[in-house]
């Protein structure tokens, strides 16, 4: 069994910062891409960023510049360091994780529970 686990979401003001945090565990064989993912109200599940075990990145245009993931595959984690944070950055943020697990060798996508962020003043 493989669980995400997220941390890292809450209340900050428009230009503030936050930094979220996933954790991979499990019966884990190897991990393909990581990504962040984002929710808000009313609207389909957008991707933010993701970065490949070789460490390449990818971000949506809306957060370039502003948003910086990290991955430690000793750790089998990722960070994703928000900064100049806007009102439209609202929304519940997960962690993606594409994953082969141990036992079975079998390769599939999973998510966590998710962090709310919220930019507000």
């Amino acid at each position: 069994q493989v669980q995400l686990v997220e941390s890292g979401g809450g209340l900050v003001q428009p230009g503030g910062s936050l930094r979220l945090s996933c954790a991979a565990s499990g019966s884990i064989f190897s991990i393909y891409a990581m990504g962040w993912y984002r929710q808000a109200p009313g609207k389909q599940r957008e991707l933010v960023a993701s970065i490949t075990s070789g460490g390449n990145t990818v971000y949506a245009d809306s957060v370039k510049g502003r948003f910086t993931m990290s991955r430690d595959n000793a750790k089998n984690a990722v960070d994703l360091q928000m900064n100049s944070l806007k009102p439209d950055d609202t929304a519940v943020y997960y962690c993606n994780a594409d994953i082969r697990t141990r036992v079975t060798l079998n390769r599939a996508n999973y998510w966590g529970q998710g962090t709310q962020v919220t930019v507000s003043s």
